[in-house]
C-alpha cells in the first residue's frame, strides 16, 4: 500500500495526499503510552506521528507483504527503531496494518 511506503520513506506530503480527512489510526497497547491511539483525522494522526518520531528514530522499515480484497488492504512488515533519549534499540519487531481504501485514500 502506497501509504505505508510513504510513511517508511518519511514522505509526509504523500501521506497527507493518501489519507482521507476522516481516517482513523488505532495503535493497540497501554493507553498511558503517548503513541497509543486511536487517532481520528489527519491532524491527530500527524500529531501522533510527531510524538512517535520525537521519541524514536526508525532504523529499519520494510514492507514485506501486501494483500487486497475489494476495498480492504493489509500490509505486513518489520521495523526497528532507536530511542532518541537513550540511544537504545527497540529490537526488530513486526507490524500489521489493515485499511479500507476508497477513492485512492485510506
Amino acid at each position: 500500500m502506497a501509504l505505508m511506503g510513504a510513511m517508511g520513506g518519511g514522505d509526509m506530503d504523500k501521506m497527507a495526499e493518501l489519507m482521507a480527512d476522516d481516517m482513523v489510526w488505532q495503535n493497540a497497547g497501554d493507553k498511558n503510552v503517548p503513541w497509543i491511539g486511536p487517532w481520528e483525522g489527519k491532524e491527530a494522526i500527524f500529531g501522533f506521528l510527531g510524538i512517535f518520531s520525537s521519541n524514536f528514530e526508525t532504523t529499519l522499515w520494510e514492507n514485506e507483504d501486501a494483500f487486497a480484497s475489494g476495498d480492504t488492504a493489509a500490509v505486513f512488515g518489520r521495523m526497528n527503531a532507536r530511542m532518541t533519549e537513550s540511544g537504545k534499540e527497540t529490537g526488530e519487531f513486526t507490524f500489521a496494518l489493515r485499511a479500507k481504501v476508497r477513492n485512492g485514500q485510506v
